[in-house]
């Protein structure tokens, strides 16, 4: 089953109108969290979106693009990691402490997770490692 298929049945079986999956992620090569607190963007609209208008990503959270093979920070107000992942959640590429007005792309991605500046270097993340999502909390308009 695709991620959009998943999560478009996991909102359906809890009925939320405005649905927020978040998930822990977790580095299982290195035995590591990656980040405690991501969001999906998973529709167009929060694709484009992004993290676009928020000042700052507090320590854990990120933002799980999916499908996405590019991105770029013009307009943001802070630093991110790019953690580029294939479809089978492994690290393809990484860039670390990106600054605003970037772009950055890795054309065999699937997805890419952005986090807060030092997130993949405390985690020791490398290419290669394997990450597990974990659904951490369902919240929205029931």
């Amino acid at each position: 089953m695709s991620l959009a298929h998943w999560l478009k049945a996991l909102f359906l079986r809890h009925r939320c109108t405005e649905p927020c999956v978040r998930f822990t992620i977790v580095n299982r090569t290195r035995q590591t969290e990656l980040a405690r607190c991501v969001e999906v963007a998973g529709d167009a609209a929060s694709r484009r979106k992004g993290l676009l208008g928020r000042k700052t990503l507090s320590a854990g959270e990120g933002l799980w693009i999916v499908p996405c093979e590019a991105v770029h920070t013009f307009g943001m107000q802070f630093p991110i990691d790019l953690v580029y992942m294939d479809r089978n959640k492994r690290v393809k590429k990484i860039r670390h402490s990106v600054p605003a007005r970037r772009f950055s792309a890795c054309l065999s991605a699937c997805s890419v997770i952005e986090l807060t500046a030092g997130a993949a270097r405390r985690a020791g993340t490398r290419n290669g490692d394997e990450l597990e999502f974990t659904v951490h909390s369902l919240e929205g308009k029931l």
